[in-house]
């Protein structure tokens, strides 16, 4: 009869998870939580920046379509408005990212790194 555990302890032994070495996912392996947080925040800052520009563009595009009906032309005027707002609130978090950084010296989010935990 087969052994489970022998079978597993071979089957662990052969199969190798770790990526070859020279391929494009060799760097992962020092992929830090820090690198992680920095490049969501960057991400999140750019596509929330683009959204509301398209926003913006659409809504200026639905005011000129408006053709003078009012109702259309209050609903681009507010949809413009809310574009407007939205790139407010995304540039002043990158400001405030910015004075993090220039207040406290060392933290920069779009540079992040936390400290790891050792153990002793």
């Amino acid at each position: 009869m087969i052994n489970l555990f022998s079978l597993a302890t071979l089957a662990a032994e052969t199969i190798n998870l770790q990526p070859p070495s020279g391929n494009q996912f060799a760097s992962l392996g020092s992929l830090k939580a820090g690198d992680i947080i920095s490049a969501l925040a960057r991400i999140f800052i750019v596509v929330a920046a683009v959204v509301f520009f398209f926003y913006l563009v659409i809504g200026g595009i639905r005011w000129i379509m408006s053709s003078g009906d009012k109702a259309a032309t209050e609903a681009a005027r507010n949809q413009i408005t809310a574009a407007l707002i939205g790139l407010v609130i995304v540039f002043a978090a990158w400001a405030i990212i910015q004075l993090i950084s220039v207040f406290f010296g060392g933290i920069n989010l779009f540079n992040l790194t936390i400290p790891s935990v050792t153990g002793q």
